[in-house]
């Protein structure tokens, strides 16, 4: 039986693999285009969402003012304040959390004083969520203590309650002549109102 193989001549080989290589390179050269093109483009996205996401700053000390609201008063010597803290600069930040809290005697020299984030006796604390505080806009704050004058001996004397914003390293100073019990002070989640109970 005679078995039939096909040969190329090798000069035919030669010219036909000539002719394709200028297809083959264009093809190979597209193709690398198009996926630096994709990885450009991913680049660009991941750039862009980068941008946005730092686009906003957080509010900083300068760029906020603080002042207390509404005065709340109840029984068992417990009593509270509203404290709001005001977007002050040309620009949009943001703020989330609580605020930081400190006491100072009428030197300013920093008093004892402790700071527990949550519920306090007159409302329970929102939930942490970033607010978004346009030129002129506030953020508020309850910040409760329980208060016995001299009754008790370590009681601590204020005269100005420092407010340090969230993700801050300095604070604002309010003037604020009370008797804390033991230096111990709440205080809720930042948010945009805080609704007070009763």
């Amino acid at each position: 039986m005679t078995q039939h193989q096909s040969r190329t001549p090798r000069t035919a080989t030669a010219t036909r693999t000539g002719r394709r290589r200028p297809h083959l390179v264009r093809a190979t050269l597209a193709a690398t285009t198009v996926a630096a093109l994709g990885v450009a483009g991913a680049g660009a996205a991941q750039a862009a969402g980068a941008a946005t996401a730092t686009a906003t700053p957080t509010c900083s000390v300068s760029g906020l003012s603080a002042s207390f609201g509404e005065s709340l008063a109840g029984g068992m010597n417990h009593q509270g304040v509203v404290v709001k803290l005001r977007n002050t600069s040309a620009r949009t930040c943001l703020l989330r959390g609580y605020p930081g809290l400190g006491l100072e005697d009428s030197a300013h020299r920093t008093l004892h004083s402790t700071t527990h984030w949550g519920d306090t006796w007159y409302t329970r604390s929102p939930a942490k969520s970033t607010l978004t505080l346009r030129k002129g806009q506030s953020a508020e704050a309850v910040i409760s203590w329980t208060h016995a004058n001299t009754g008790t001996p370590d009681a601590v004397h204020a005269a100005y309650l420092q407010i340090t914003p969230p993700a801050a390293t300095g604070h604002k100073t309010l003037g604020f002549p009370q008797w804390v019990d033991s230096g111990d002070l709440r205080v809720t989640a930042l948010a945009y109102r805080v609704h007070v109970d009763g």
